[in-house]
């Protein structure tokens, strides 16, 4: 009996799309061609005709089986010819994904890649190319043009007709094969609400984003002025590292090296230390906003939401990685000042509070950690269970040891050695050490769990989820790496089933953002599709963590204001400032004779999130 047999399917149908699109904007589709694996059965449609149909030419109910390559693409489509999605999905991207990760693989994740994994036929690379360039062109194509699209267009469900079989092979391999194949249907229905969410996009204010790019160049070097008078490490437009050594010594802070001894200079490395070191955290900005801010990069369509591919299961913990420059969750935290909701709509940023240490807490089942998190201060609980502060400590009078212990409760997720803890809170590192072993001592079976993990990864050669997503050590594997994988990877599963779920009960997701989500509603309806969100994420906390729930927190933003990362208020203040100095500049240049220059611009109330943002 074949693989495709054992299938409880009527009908097994590949699918693939052409389309092409600006940044910003939902697809238009071109064309579509889809193959039933079992009777060979064809449907060729040019884009005419697929806008003339308002459901699939083939069946999507629980009697099929949809076969697709990155099936979050071909469900764009779907969306935006107003067809509803198919019931269960096999992706053999996030199948080859999964079955590859962390192992050395030269050709990538492409559908070439996967063909010539398994030694089969494909069409050429650079034909494939030119293919491509022919439909993102956006036409108008020749009757024989067409008929080349739509013949490239089938040779992408011919190749999956190959792939299917060999990948189902393996994904059953070994025990309880029905579960795993279970698991590689719950990664198809995750890409159903990444389309979802990917067509919603985020809303952006384009009169703001207009103004920054047209004023930018000027801004930098107007915010280099502002910013570096505290530091003076800039010579023009240039830092300096011996100047910014001085400036260490000077305000006595401790900087990590390199191997040959150098400051560590990256955006890493001045990520950890802002953290340790408030007053760094201004010449972060400026450094990061000057050397990675493309706001041309950034993906608006003319509607005013940012779109762009969220990558789902790109990372090697199966998280999403979207382009840092497209997304609007990627540039520098002030950047995300320009989200703003429509008028009449609200928009709720809900995340997982604490998430990785409520995982390692249940995955563990080392009963004070979780009585700690289950306190609501896991951090506070920490320092008084280990007796660094007293019972009756609050937030407010133990502060500092409050902050301490969170940096060692959040480093440990990761192996974070002594060194780097004593860099982080400006301590020594024998402290540094006593903090670790203190911790090591308080749990105990969080410690036994977290460094057996490695030990089964280097014995077993790989680690999974709960569902399955694996990672497979190879020679760019690390300790540190495995040891934080089954809280990350564990964690991605969380919000890709809450995102499941939340998109399939009809809210209006935005974007996820690591273990956050983006919801959108009419401000009437906003209190009540928070609760539902906030519900929905509760119950997927307690189906990965076989009932331990993981609290959510949220920030409500509600038109007029506009959303803001309490990290960069600041620094969204100081740009707005220059920003209206430079136009205001421009203005009376424009208007020599000094008249009163009366502007439309609207202000809105800017504020920082209410929650707490630990």
């Amino acid at each position: 009996m074949s693989e495709l047999d054992r299938l409880p399917y009527r009908e097994i149908w590949a699918v693939d799309f052409e389309f092409h699109g600006a940044p910003g904007e939902c697809p238009t589709v071109v064309c579509m061609v889809a193959l039933e694996l079992r009777t060979g059965r064809r449907i060729r449609l040019w884009q005419d005709e697929l806008y003339k149909l308002s459901v699939p030419p083939f069946p999507i109910d629980e009697s099929t089986l949809y076969i697709a390559f990155f099936a979050s693409a071909e469900f764009s489509c779907h969306l935006a010819l107003g067809w509803p999605l198919p019931a269960y999905v096999f992706d053999c991207f996030t199948e080859f994904r999964n079955l590859t990760n962390g192992r050395r693989h030269k050709l990538g994740n492409s559908l070439l890649a996967a063909l010539a994994a398994y030694g089969l036929d494909a069409i050429a690379a650079d034909e494939k190319h030119d293919m491509r360039d022919l439909v993102l062109s956006g036409g108008p194509w020749s009757a024989s043009e067409r008929q080349d699209i739509l013949d490239y267009c089938e040779s992408d469900v011919v190749a999956l007709d190959k792939l299917f079989p060999r990948l189902l092979a393996d994904v059953m391999k070994g025990p309880e094969p029905l579960q795993r194949f279970g698991q590689a249907l719950l990664r198809g229905r995750y890409m159903k609400a990444v389309a979802h969410m990917e067509c919603t996009g985020v809303p952006i204010d384009t009169e703001t984003l207009a103004r920054l790019r047209n004023g930018w160049t000027g801004i930098q070097d107007k915010l280099i002025a502002d910013i570096d008078k505290n530091y003076g490490v800039f010579d023009g437009r240039t830092f300096k590292r011996d100047q910014f050594a001085q400036w260490l010594i000077k305000n006595r802070i401790a900087w990590p090296t390199t191997e040959t001894g150098q400051l560590a200079l990256d955006s890493d490395t001045f990520k950890q230390m802002a953290r340790g070191n408030p007053e760094v955290a201004p010449l972060r900005e400026l450094r990061h906003s000057l050397s990675e801010m493309r706001l041309n990069d950034l993906a608006v369509g003319g509607d005013g939401r940012n779109r762009t591919l969220l990558s789902p299961f790109r990372a090697r913990t199966g998280r999403n990685q979207p382009s840092n420059s497209k997304f609007i969750f990627g540039p520098s935290a002030w950047l995300r000042g320009l989200i703003k909701p429509a008028e009449g709509y609200g928009l709720a940023y809900v995340d997982f509070a604490s998430q990785e240490v409520a995982i390692a807490a249940a995955l563990s089942g080392d009963a004070a950690l979780m009585e700690a998190y289950q306190s609501g201060d896991v951090y506070l609980s920490f320092a008084k269970q280990a007796g660094l502060a007293p019972a009756h400590a609050t937030k407010q009078t133990q502060k500092k040891v409050r902050d301490q212990c969170k940096a060692v409760v959040l480093g440990t997720q990761y192996g974070m050695g002594p060194y780097t803890l004593a860099q982080r809170i400006g301590q020594p590192e024998i402290y540094a050490r006593r903090l670790l072993e203190t911790h090591q001592r308080t749990y105990p079976k969080f410690w036994e769990w977290s460094e057996g993990a490695v030990d089964k990864a280097m014995l077993s050669g790989m680690l999974e989820t709960v569902f399955g997503w694996a990672v497979y050590v190879g020679n760019t594997s690390n300790s540190r790496a495995l040891q934080n994988f089954p809280c990350q990877g564990n964690g991605a599963e969380m919000l890709r089933l809450a995102c499941c779920l939340a998109t399939e009960t009809g809210l209006k997701l935005c974007a996820p953002i690591h273990d956050a989500v983006l919801l959108e509603a009419p401000l009437e309806q906003l209190d009540e599709d928070i609760a539902k969100l906030r519900a929905i994420m509760g119950e997927a906390s307690k189906i990965v963590l076989d009932g331990f729930e993981v609290r959510t927190d949220v920030e409500v933003v509600r038109w007029p204001d506009r959303y803001m990362d309490a990290r960069g208020v600041l620094m969204w203040e100081r740009v707005m400032r220059l920003l209206d100095e430079l136009d205001a500049g421009k203005a009376n240049l424009s208007n020599p004779t000094n008249q009163p220059v009366i502007s439309d611009r609207v202000t809105c109330h800017i504020r920082p999130p209410v929650s707490n943002i630990f």
